[in-house]
């Protein structure tokens, strides 16, 4: 399933054994570093970081694909968009419509970056149990609430769709057959209506579970964490990384701006 994104957590690798505390702080630092980006050849070094990391953690190349796969559906226009709408000067006109290098330059910098955070963020809930690294979360400050909500948001994504797996099944068991009229949208209308009833039902059921269990707001776990010197090693090295891409960055877009001010 698309969403099982700690489906290889444990495959062995340098990434999987580093503590989620620590290795949660030290990549979200790279993430917010990739994200400050503004020139394309350091956006081009951050995906290729992005795609060294995927390698140090071992997952399989097709399970990341297949993630990435979802994210180049809403990326890919930006290189039809950005050019097409850029208000700076044309290149040239495709059917009437002027086409700007300046915006095509701006959605590989948009797309890079994307790709690059979403691959960094692969390795940091990809190499730990998607719970732990909530968990880790919770260790460093995160709000309990938050952590709760992603947990049992993460969770019953799942139960919600086998249930519509079993609504369908059901549906093409009687007979039915999706047709482009109005009495198909009548009845994915129903569908759609039937499954936020029995969601919310849900719920109700499970929050009740969990008051008579003594559920009083916190989630009591036994995961315990360890950090080791090589966690903190591994966690220099990346703020380190962070840092070198954001200072670069800076320096080259000082020296364009000298440029051309010249």
């Amino acid at each position: 399933m698309a969403l099982d994104i700690d489906r290889y957590h444990a495959v062995v690798s340098l990434v999987n054994q580093w503590d989620p505390r620590i290795k949660i702080a030290a990549l979200g630092v790279l993430i917010f570093a990739i994200a400050l980006v503004k020139t394309l050849p350091v956006a081009v070094v951050a995906f290729a970081l992005a795609v060294f990391l995927i390698w140090l953690t071992a997952l399989p190349f097709h399970f990341v694909s297949h993630g990435l796969s979802f994210v180049l559906i809403f990326l890919v226009p930006f290189f039809i968009i950005m050019p097409l709408s850029y208000p700076g000067e044309s290149a040239f006109t495709i059917l009437g419509v002027g086409f700007a290098w300046e915006g095509f330059r701006l959605a590989a910098l948009i797309f890079l970056k994307a790709i690059s955070i979403v691959m960094v963020t692969y390795s940091i809930f990809g190499s730990s149990r998607f719970d732990v690294s909530m968990f880790a979360l919770q260790k460093l400050k995160c709000p309990k609430v938050v952590v709760q909500m992603l947990l049992f948001t993460y969770r019953y994504t799942f139960v919600f769709l086998d249930e519509m797996k079993r609504m369908h099944t059901s549906m093409s068991a009687r007979g039915f057959v999706p047709r482009t009229n109005m009495r198909t949208m009548n009845v994915f209308g129903h569908f759609v209506g039937t499954l936020l009833i029995r969601s919310f039902e849900r719920t109700d059921r499970v929050y009740k579970a969990m008051l008579s269990k003594g559920y009083q707001g916190d989630l009591h776990v036994l995961v315990t964490f360890e950090s080791r010197p090589s966690d903190f090693i591994k966690a220099g090295i990346a703020i380190l990384i962070a840092v070198t891409l954001v200072a670069i960055d800076l320096s080259g877009n000082f020296n364009q701006a000298v440029i051309g001010w010249y």
